[in-house]
């Protein structure tokens, strides 16, 4: 089972995940994402390629300040119903989702649990365990990630961003109310972690907030499926699972494959260990398994970038990617995992080899 210290690390982070997915689950009900969706579109003004960028910029967003799993269960499905009301390329769109629910997760510590789990190991080195110092350590590797992920996406895509399209009608929206405090609640949780408000405190301020506006508004709205149950309980397992195997001496033989040194080289080790370890298994088990070869801050920041970015090969690498092909599927657009393997190396290689670059230049001129 899990030892006391792994425990006293994991629940704070299970408990932000419930947190966030009521907020995020409770937003879609009401309507924020539609609603965001389709002024997009609106400020796009027919633009195919203007309305990309903006879902690029929401998709971001949504990463950064509410998590990955956000953007992969909840804008997906969004803005795949707006593609297809739109009549454009839905698979430009899923694509645009799933890897950037991936590789904007460097941003801010609520981006992704890996790296909520790091800002204990990072306090311990010296790190201020906030937003800011999170920040602070991963912004070259979280911009050169995004610049990549945007760039790709518009090269293999490039003939589905020309033309225009005519703008759907107006989503319905049933309590205006509701969405107004739903879009303050989304858009309050960025400035308050960067003002240092702890993660699970924010989190679990704003899933109050909208739980209790929709008590008083609309009691329909909420049911026992907010609570993501089933994905905790895996999120779980998947910590037990690895303790078991790091008491039986798996921590040594990482250490020695992932070398020592905060040279490119050596940072492309770690972060190449860590895509190759999610994409074999799955991205939380193998943070938890490499933890011991990042030893120093850009060590961790490879590592991140490896388990963060790196699982976008194979479907089980990240519980995200399994959550978005599911609302794919509901959405009736297929996913073809040969391609989505393919296009994921092509994507991954170079995005290792510049967020570690940049890391590592930034790190050496400071």
């Amino acid at each position: 089972m899990l030892h006391a210290d792994l425990i006293a690390r994991v629940l704070p982070i299970l408990g932000f995940l419930v947190c966030v997915t009521v907020i995020a689950e409770l937003s879609d009900r009401i309507g924020v994402f539609g609603y965001l969706a389709h002024h997009a579109a609106r400020m796009a003004r027919g633009s195919v390629l203007l309305l990309w960028l903006l879902v690029v910029v929401l998709a971001t967003l949504a990463t950064a300040v509410l998590s990955l799993d956000t953007t992969a269960v909840l804008l997906t499905p969004v803005v795949l119903a707006l593609a297809h009301r739109l009549g454009l390329n839905e698979r430009m769109f899923a694509f645009t989702t799933v890897w950037l629910a991936n590789t904007a997760s460097l941003f801010l510590p609520v981006s992704n649990l890996t790296n909520l789990l790091a800002l204990h190991p990072l306090e311990e080195m010296g790190v201020r365990p906030d937003a800011f110092g999170f920040l602070a350590l991963t912004w070259p590797a979280a911009v050169a990630s995004l610049l990549v992920t945007v760039l790709l996406l518009a090269l293999v895509f490039r003939r589905s961003l020309h033309g225009r399209y005519v703008l759907a009608p107006v989503p319905e929206v049933r309590h205006r109310r509701l969405l107004v405090i739903g879009i303050v609640v989304c858009a309050a949780l960025g400035p308050a972690l960067l003002a240092g408000v702890e993660v699970l405190v924010a989190a679990a301020i704003g899933a109050a907030v909208l739980l209790l506006a929709a008590l008083l508004v609309d009691r329909s709205l909420i049911d026992h499926r907010l609570l993501p149950w089933k994905l905790v309980l895996g999120v779980f397992v998947l910590f037990v699972i690895i303790q078991v195997a790091l008491d039986l001496g798996l921590g040594r033989l990482l250490a020695e494959l992932g070398g020592q040194g905060e040279g490119w080289l050596a940072l492309l080790r770690v972060a190449g260990l860590g895509a190759l370890a999610s994409n074999l298994a799955n991205n939380l088990p193998s943070y938890l398994a490499l933890e011991v070869v990042a030893d120093t801050p850009v060590r961790m920041v490879a590592l991140l970038v490896g388990v963060n970015a790196g699982p976008l090969i194979t479907p089980w690498a990240s519980l995200a990617t399994l959550l978005w092909a599911g609302r794919c599927r509901s959405a009736g657009v297929a996913v073809d995992w040969r391609r989505f393997a393919l296009l994921g190396v092509v994507l991954v290689v170079p995005l290792i080899l510049l967020a570690t670059g940049a890391t590592w230049l930034v790190d050496v001129r400071d």
